[in-house]
Order: C-alpha cells, then sequence, then structure tokens
C-alpha cells in the first residue's frame, strides 16, 4: 500500500466562473473572486468525495516496494497514462523501469499496470522508505465538456450550497459537506475500493 500525491493540478477548472454566476443567478463581477474560490472548493469536494479525477490531473504514487503480484492498482480514475516509474536502489541510485516491461490498462477502474509476459518487477534491494515512485496522469480530459454531465452538475449544486451557506461553510481543501442533491448525484460514481 503506498500513498498518492498531487504533481500538477488541473489547469483549468470543470465550471467557468460566467457557468457559475448563471447557475447562481448573479449579475454583477462584485463576487468574481469568492465564485472562484468555490468553483475549485466544489471540484476538490467532488473529487474528494468520489475519489476520481475529473480535469486532467498528474500524480504520483509512492510506496515502499514493488507488490507481490503483477499488477498495481492507480486510484483517481480515469487513468490516462502513466509517465513513468522509477525505483530509488539501497545505494540512492534512482532508476526507471522501462515501459517495454509493462501494460497500462486504461479501460479498468481503477486503471491498472500490468506486468508484460515474462516479465517481472525490478529485484534490487530498495531504499527502506519510498522506494517506488510512479508518474501518472488521470482525469476525464481538459476541458468541461470531457467531464460528465452529472459531475458537473453536482459541482453547481455544491458552488450554489457554499455561496447561500458561505458563513456555515469551511472553504478550503474541498468542500467537506456536499449538498444532498450532490452527494445522491456522485453515489454511482464514488470509487469503493479507496
Amino acid at each position: 500500500m503506498g500513498t498518492y500525491a498531487l504533481a500538477t493540478a488541473p489547469s483549468v477548472e470543470p465550471v467557468s466562473t460566467d457557468e457559475a454566476k448563471l447557475h447562481l443567478r448573479v449579475d454583477s463581477d462584485t463576487d468574481d473572486d469568492l465564485i472562484d474560490v468555490l468553483i475549485q472548493a466544489a471540484r476538490e469536494g467532488v473529487e474528494e468525495s468520489t475519489g476520481r479525477a475529473l480535469i486532467t490531473q498528474t500524480w504520483t504514487y509512492i510506496a515502499d516496494a514493488f507488490p507481490g503480484e503483477d499488477r498495481i492498482e492507480l486510484w483517481h480514475p480515469p487513468l490516462q497514462s502513466v509517465t513513468s516509474i522509477k525505483y530509488t536502489d539501497s545505494d540512492g541510485t534512482e532508476h526507471t523501469f522501462s515501459s517495454d516491461n509493462y501494460q497500462v490498462d486504461t479501460d479498468s477502474e481503477p486503471g491498472r499496470i500490468v506486468l508484460t509476459s515474462g516479465c517481472s518487477w525490478p529485484g534490487d534491494t530498495l531504499r527502506a522508505a519510498n522506494g517506488v515512485e510512479i508518474t501518472f496522469v488521470a482525469g476525464y480530459g481538459d476541458a468541461a465538456t470531457d467531464v460528465p454531465a452529472s459531475l458537473l452538475a453536482a459541482i453547481k449544486l455544491t458552488i450554489g450550497h457554499l455561496y447561500e451557506h458561505r458563513e456555515d461553510v469551511i472553504v478550503g481543501k474541498g468542500a467537506r459537506t456536499l449538498p444532498s442533491g450532490a452527494d445522491r448525484i456522485l453515489w454511482r460514481y464514488k470509487d469503493w475500493y479507496t
């Protein structure tokens, strides 16, 4: 079992300021900065609730060792690609595991790295902690049009909730409590394996 760290955040949000303002029925530009913060918080809340990546983003999976089986599952679906698999030996030397040795399965959820027939994980003695580092790209795509409409609806519902109840909700890393309508929409997208 390893840990995940966001390496590169999405370059855009799945809901624009204008789309959020239309949903909120806000005509002035006075609250634009607040609305932008709420958009990000809503997206993070939806991602946290579902375990998914919405807009293209890069993640790093870090583990102490390679698994005892021929595959590694990567959370934060949908998986787009694997950038690299690196490992650090006990002498502190970093190596890159050749992509000829594995296949990337982007069709399964969660996405997987599967060893090619006849291949095995490196047998080197790894450093004691964080010996394996996998960098991968996840998300539905680079544009809001790539994200399923129901996830966009859940984001808009959350933005509306946060905007109306801004004193009741702490906006920070994700919207911890999603409105019930958004939570019902997200039910089918939740990753139960996480």
